[in-house]
């Protein structure tokens, strides 16, 4: 007999190179993980903790689809990321051995509504809106980490209608990978199908209806969409 009083929702997945798809349980992003970014927002780029915020998981975009223009906003940023895919999750889990609950990578945007973000850390408000929003997440096909490894430098790109508008490298990160997961599971406790956005480099600017973004992270992957 079926429980549900309304039909439940699917289940989102992303496509994995090779074949199959990851299912997501949840998306967290890493804020100012590099210091020039941190610089270009007003902010003091010493090693602070990371901190973290959510999309949900529906709002990314796979496959090449169009981002349509979000309402609400005049501000649309782009943030080039690179996305880690855990296979296991945990508490309290040690960096030595964070690599180990790793099931892949992407390559990804953190799209923001910047005058809504803006505005809610103006007043001291929460900013959930200026990043959670629907389709705030498109993202490439994963790369299983077996095949590829365990990046920890690597150029990342994002060419926005054929010009470079983000260009830096893995390596420049704040927080590694290892170091972020160990972080996190120490304020939640972690699981397989978890993403995570591990933050963006300088660069963020505003697109517009029609521009086209291409992203690239070097030996991972590609993510493209265009703004509709």
């Amino acid at each position: 007999m079926n429980q549900f009083v309304i039909p439940p929702p699917a289940v989102v997945s992303v496509p994995v190179a090779h074949g199959g798809a990851f299912p997501v349980r949840r998306v967290f992003c890493v804020g100012r993980n590099y210091a020039e970014h941190a610089r270009e927002m007003g902010s003091d780029p010493d090693r602070e903790p990371p901190f973290f915020f959510m999309k949900p998981a529906d709002a990314l975009v796979v496959n090449g689809a169009d981002m349509p223009y979000p309402p609400q906003s005049n501000s649309l940023h782009y943030e080039m990321e690179l996305v880690v895919a855990l296979g296991e999750g945990g508490s309290d889990i040690e960096p030595a051995n964070a690599l180990r609950h790793v099931w892949g990578y992407a390559a990804g945007l953190d799209m923001t509504r910047r005058d809504l973000q803006n505005q809610a850390k103006k007043e001291g408000k929460p900013w959930d809106m200026g990043k959670g929003f629907d389709a705030s997440a498109p993202i490439g096909l994963l790369a299983a980490a077996t095949k590829i490894g365990h990046p920890r430098a690597g150029r990342i790109e994002l060419k926005v209608n054929g010009t470079v508008r983000q260009s830096s490298d893995l390596s420049q990160m704040i927080w590694n990978i290892p170091e972020m997961i160990a972080y996190l599971s120490r304020l939640v406790r972690l699981s397989a199908g978890d993403l995570i956005f591990t933050g963006t480099p300088e660069g963020v600017a505003a697109v517009r209806h029609g521009d086209l973004l291409e992203g690239m992270v070097e030996g991972i992957g590609t993510v493209r969409t265009l703004i509709d």
